[in-house]
């Protein structure tokens, strides 16, 4: 039944991004300067989980690479590697050999490599609002030949950390905001991976539109529980995927994303989760105070609430009403 598992991977990047034109064409035209060796625009880019922002962006970049021998690009999951010295490695290992690098090299030292390089480089930090040192941004900003294209939930959570003056570059830079995908363009989604990914007639729309329903909008939700269905079908050894296919690959999807999700929390985010998970329905007061007494250097009570949002951004915690008295749960995965 598979063709070509790859394609059913949420962060696999199709030949070119439907639904999103405007998006695109602003993204481009924010970097097309590059190509005719002018100065491109840096790009901030925000929305919602699951809204394509990351699959643009990279699929731009790569488009880019293609038409200029001169132009590097790289991509950075700065939730990944949040930290000063990974990020550094990150974008050094994309314009050459890293294999003299240590945890001991002075990260000056990486700097000044990455100050060194005369062409352009267009990098993309992703999950930008989870750096670890913000003062980063503002001396890898003051290199010439890297653009950026910054990309978060929200552009306050990168913005407000930051000093003045890298708030005034980045206050420049172009904005593209994305808003969720409409139900008939999540199932159109699913439909064109299905056709490049499974055996002609392997799934029918009902059950694409069902996935499509069940992601609320996501698609990074979504083409997970197409996978996980096909999996199924996979284990059963059918030439289809079925009803029953559909409602067991749900369930088990959404838990394999929330583990995916606990596994990339920073070590105080990851308390914050635990400390709402053992207490139960709480108020962001009461879960900050629990939290700063088992925290060993509790962060501020704004840091933990920008927390508390990107648990809720990413499906592990659920919160109800508004301001100070709304309350959280945390959502368990079963593993």
């Amino acid at each position: 039944m598979l063709r070509d598992a790859r394609v059913l991977d949420a962060d696999w990047v199709p030949g070119d991004i439907v639904h999103r034109n405007a998006e695109k064409n602003r993204l481009r035209n924010a970097l097309q300067p590059v190509l005719d060796d002018r100065t491109p625009r840096d790009v901030l880019i925000e929305g919602p989980s699951g809204a394509g922002k990351t699959c643009l962006a990279r699929f731009t970049a790569d488009k880019l690479a293609e038409r200029a021998l001169d132009v590097q690009t790289q991509y950075v999951d700065c939730w990944t590697h949040s930290n000063r010295f990974r990020v550094l490695l990150e974008l050094l290992d994309g314009v050459g050999p890293t294999h003299d690098i240590h945890r001991n090299t002075p990260q000056d030292a990486m700097l000044s490599r990455l100050a060194a390089v005369d062409a352009p480089y267009v990098v993309i930090l992703d999950e930008a609002d989870q750096l670890a040192d913000k003062d980063l941004l503002r001396e890898l900003w003051s290199i010439p030949r890297l653009t950026f294209i910054v990309i978060a939930n929200r552009e306050k959570d990168v913005l407000n950390p930051l000093d003045e003056r890298v708030r005034s570059r980045l206050r420049s830079a172009t904005r593209i905001s994305f808003d969720r995908y409409r139900h008939d363009e999540l199932v159109a989604i699913l439909r064109e991976r299905a056709e490049a990914a499974l055996a002609p007639d392997a799934i029918d729309e009902t059950h694409l539109d069902h996935l499509a329903d069940a992601a609320a909008d996501n698609a990074r939700d979504a083409i997970t529980f197409l996978r996980q269905a096909a999996q199924e079908a996979e284990w059963d050894g059918a030439d289809e995927i079925t009803s029953d296919h559909v409602r067991t690959a749900i369930p088990a999807a959404r838990d394999n994303l929330r583990q995916r999700s606990l596994d990339k929390l920073t070590e105080d985010q990851r308390l914050v989760y635990d400390v709402l998970l053992e207490s139960g329905p709480s108020m962001p007061k009461e879960l900050y105070d629990r939290y700063a007494r088992r925290a060993d250097e509790p962060k501020t009570k704004r840091t933990v609430r920008t927390y508390l949002r990107k648990l809720e951004q990413y499906g592990l915690v659920e919160c109800e009403g508004a301001g100070p008295s709304r309350r959280c749960v945390a959502r368990r995965s079963r593993r």
